[in-house]
């Protein structure tokens, strides 16, 4: 029995040494292959301002859905990097000692550096916070810290059980259950891209002493840090309904969002927001691809960051993947290539590393700045969900320097998560994006997400009356495709004639100031059912 024992111990001890070999080996032919890939950039791109406001998405493009049996997922990219242009694991980039220089007690007193520099950003986020410097006309507001208790237990749904029967078709028109929804609508969520305003800030004064080049880093920052709150997150925000508003007033930001759903199908939200010195707008759609264990989302739109003294930005985000709808443990990716476009001195360009089977330093990101004479003046690294750094030169392949991280300089760090997470893991910002302070209700038009009785329902943990709700409004969003055919238009949003992407009017905030909503309707409230009915015959 002991021998018998002896001898499956050993074989157990060579299969796990040979398992280990096959590791090794299959990490290092990704290192291999990450290190010669040819996907990444090329074109030349210099905008002018006439480019610049005509560079937007042309016509809108419908949503829809490819299925696995019509195209093979593994497409060829289009663009290729430059060569020289490497990966490399940034986390063993900070981590990993200058021993062969000699330098260890280099290292470390640079990591101590790092450290530093790290809390000297978070007082200056702390101070940014602090201030209410903006133009607002609305006093400060204490922001809730959690959300409301839930009333009833949530109920286990399979997601694969709703969706198997859906497989080829647009998932953005599949009616799934409210349990799949986190308590934010899409309008709110594109607002939740500019929890690190500050970074914007940031760049406007950059501009104005004329430090160009800060001025495009924290505006790279600034795109990637609109990654960072999907981190754990595997519910989906509500569609919002056809004319759906939101606003929101953040005097501790300075800054003024306001979003609007200008189409039903094909499906698009426009935004604007107003900042301290500068202008962000945009409008967005989705394409979706259902493979069967997974679903990408490929944004269609452009988004449009303009300073006052006239320096524009542009970019476009890049494609999402959610992995493991059958089995294992739901997540997301955010994975392409991402060009940031300026029309005077500097562009960037960043990618987006996708994720693989054996990654052991996955979300990460990295990029270069250049001139327009195509010279690379800083390498960013980093990570989507935690932080971004920035290295002057053009920081081609692994720096060979004595201490590897000696050059770094933190541009961006994620805040830390609210002591009280649930299901839902919404961010400390994203908890006050639904909230109704005090003498909001009010104010607010009806058309305003936070009116929403479906999503209300979800947030109070009333799950049985929510999906109830949830059932109601989507019986009323039938027509609404019935009110687009017949010449319905945005109320705060007009399509732009020369690139078709939508621009906002004016107007919002002065009916806010005044409480008066003419020309808004009560879209969450009730409707004729016989109407409806007639209708959809």
């Amino acid at each position: 029995m002991l021998s018998e024992f002896s001898e499956i111990q050993g074989q157990l001890k060579v299969l796990c040494e040979e398992r280990s070999n096959f590791l090794d080996t299959i990490r290092q032919l990704e290192a291999y292959n990450i290190e010669t890939e040819t996907s990444g950039f090329h074109g030349d791109y210099q905008l002018t301002k006439h480019e610049c406001s005509s560079l937007g998405r042309g016509n809108s493009e419908c949503s829809t859905t490819e299925s696995s049996d019509d195209i093979e997922k593994q497409e060829l990219e289009e663009v290729s990097y430059e060569e020289g242009t490497l990966f490399f694991d940034t986390k063993e980039y900070f981590t990993e000692p200058a021993v062969s220089c000699g330098s260890v007690r280099g290292a470390m007193d640079h990591a101590d550096d790092l450290e530093e520099t790290e809390k000297q950003l978070d007082n200056v986020e702390k101070i940014h916070s602090d201030k209410e410097d903006c133009d607002s006309r609305y006093p400060q507001i204490e922001r809730r810290k959690k959300l409301p208790d839930p009333v009833e237990e949530v109920k286990g749904v399979s997601l694969w059980s709703m969706i198997k029967d859906n497989v080829g078709k647009d998932l953005t028109r599949v009616c799934l259950p409210v349990y799949f929804n986190e308590p934010i609508s899409s309008l709110q969520k594109c607002f939740e891209d500019l929890e690190y305003s500050y970074l914007l800030d940031r760049a406007y004064k950059y501009g104005k002493e004329g430090n160009s080049l800060q001025r495009i880093l924290n505006v790279a920052a600034f795109a990637v840090s609109g990654y960072a709150s999907s981190e754990g997150r595997h519910c989906k925000p509500f569609n919002p309904l056809l004319g759906e508003t939101y606003e929101a007033d953040y005097p501790d930001k300075g800054v003024r969002f306001f979003s609007e759903k200008v189409s039903h199908h094909p499906t698009l939200i426009a935004c604007h927001c107003e900042g301290k010195g500068w202008k962000f707008w945009g409008d967005s759609n989705l394409r979706t691809k259902f493979w069967g264990r997974s679903i990408q989302l490929d944004p269609v739109g452009v988004l449009t960051l303009e300073f006052d003294d006239g320096e524009i930005f542009q970019w476009s985000k890049v494609t999402t993947s959610i992995y493991n709808l059958i089995l294992g443990k739901v997540y997301c990716d955010h994975h392409g290539l991402m060009h940031i476009h300026g029309n005077r001195q500097y562009s960037c360009k960043l990618k987006f590393k996708e994720q693989s089977i054996l990654d052991r330093n996955p979300h990460q990101v990295h990029g270069f700045v250049e001139d327009l004479s195509g010279k690379k003046v800083a390498t960013l690294i980093g990570k989507w969900d935690d932080s971004m750094y920035y290295i002057n030169g053009d920081g081609s392949g692994r720096p060979k320097d004595c201490s590897p991280s000696s050059s770094a300089t933190l541009l961006w760090k994620r805040n830390k998560p609210p002591p009280n997470l649930t299901r839902y893991n919404l961010t400390s910002f994203a908890i006050t994006l639904n909230e109704l302070t005090p003498g909001l209700q009010e104010n607010l038009p009806p058309t305003d997400s936070r009116l929403r009785p479906d999503q209300r329902h979800l947030e109070n943990g009333e799950y049985d009356r929510a999906n109830s709700e949830k059932q109601r409004l989507e019986r009323r969003q039938r027509m609404s495709r019935k009110l687009q055919e017949n010449g319905w238009k945005p109320r705060w949003f007009q399509r732009d004639s020369e690139n078709g992407s939508f621009r906002y009017v004016g107007g919002y905030w002065e009916s806010r100031e005044q409480a008066k909503w003419d020309g808004c309707p009560n879209i969450f409230g009730e409707f004729n059912e016989v109407v409806d009915s007639s209708e959809q015959g």
